[in-house]
């Protein structure tokens, strides 16, 4: 039981360290810019503590509810998020940038329902894979229904157009239902069938094939789409081991884009150096390594693919993002969880975190 409190209690101040670092950097990233464009350079700041505030509401709701409640709903909660999915490409429902159709505009602050989404897949594959028990690795009784579902949720994303998250929702998916009990040739079945539609969505799209391109040479147009990536290197390769100093960064004065939202890692890299960003990989790391703790010693096959899928998703975009800083792998718009600033992925994934506790005090109670 003493374990298992502890396992929570660091969990928690990990994420609250995380959060910390991310409200100092968002305004040191962002203060010149936001005065440039609004004139108020705490901007980006006060939104993103509107966020923090939200995000960390429905992380108590979350920790507090019964956790078979979560279960009971599990269908209504990916009903509602489907139907998110389906509004926001309406228009004049959803708010279209730059050509994307994500968001909700709710007052102040703008909600993406494919954030939804991400958690609530993850609590009806949780459900889907404790109901079927050893019918999972049957194809048409266990395997198919979760594709379907899964199918449907990944084909509303892609009509946004989000292929980083369609692909983050697979990914996390396809690992619930491995540990599960999916049985390997079903899932690289779908793997394989996934190869020419991957090929479609990159291939036959001018703005992906730039992103690809940059990825394998940024200087062939340094000026244009390999711009932004070789900005990144330059941010971390100027911070050294101990960084230039807190809010010293040059980066971030309009040659950075996104130096705020999915590039902060490079700002921190700039301001802190080394030092600096083995200390954001090694934070996540213990929060790895303390959720994992929790995956492994629930009791309850839904409460551990729960608190899987939460580990696994919120892992693999810190992958991707400090991934894609790095020139590791093409630029794509996953923000650093609890770091980058807010909006919809911040709430969720201070939701999600509730969720986890959530887990571990069940755990805590049973043992």
């Amino acid at each position: 039981m003493i374990e298992m409190r502890n396992v929570r209690t660091n969990i928690f101040m990990v994420t609250f360290v995380l959060v910390c670092i991310g409200v100092v950097m968002i305004y040191s990233a962002s203060a010149i810019y936001a005065y440039s464009n609004t004139g108020d350079s705490l901007y980006f700041l006060k939104r993103h503590l509107l966020y923090l505030l939200i995000g960390y509401a429905l992380m108590f709701a979350a920790m507090s509810v019964d956790i078979r409640d979560i279960r009971k709903y599990a269908k209504p909660i990916l009903g509602v998020s489907i139907l998110l999915l389906v509004l926001v490409l309406i228009p004049h429902i959803g708010k279209e940038i730059s050509g994307a159709k994500r968001w909700f505009k709710l007052g102040p602050i703008n909600f993406q329902p494919s954030e939804f989404a991400k958690i609530a897949i993850i609590i009806y594959m949780a459900d889907l894979i404790t109901r079927k028990g050893n019918r999972m690795k049957e194809f048409f009784f266990g395997y198919l229904p979760a594709i379907i579902v899964l199918g449907a949720v990944v084909g509303l994303v892609l009509l946004e157009p989000d292929l980083g998250t369609a692909v983050t929702i697979s990914v996390i998916t396809f690992i619930m239902l491995f540990v599960g009990g999916a049985r390997g040739i079903h899932i690289m079945i779908c793997f394989l069938a996934s190869i020419p539609a991957l090929y479609l969505l990159i291939f036959h799209s001018a703005y992906r094939m730039r992103r690809i391109l940059a990825f394998l040479n940024p200087w062939a147009d340094k000026r244009g789409v390999g711009f932004q990536i070789i900005q990144s290197f330059v941010a971390l390769g100027s911070g050294g081991l101990f960084g230039v100093g807190l809010g010293q960064s040059r980066q971030k004065l309009f040659y950075l884009p996104a130096s705020h939202t999915d590039f902060i890692f490079s700002i921190i890299g700039e301001e802190l150096g080394f030092l600096g960003t083995l200390s954001i990989v090694a934070l996540f790391t213990i929060f790895v390594w303390q959720g994992m703790r929790v995956v492994f010693k629930t009791v309850g096959m839904f409460e551990r693919m729960l608190s899987l899928g939460i580990v696994s998703i919120i892992a693999f975009e810190v992958i991707i993002n400090i991934g894609v800083t790095a020139g590791a792998f093409p630029t794509k718009g996953l923000p650093l969880p609890f770091i980058s600033y807010g909006g919809s992925g911040l709430i969720f994934h201070l939701m999600a975190i509730g969720l986890l506790l959530n887990v571990a005090k069940v755990c805590e109670t049973y043992r």
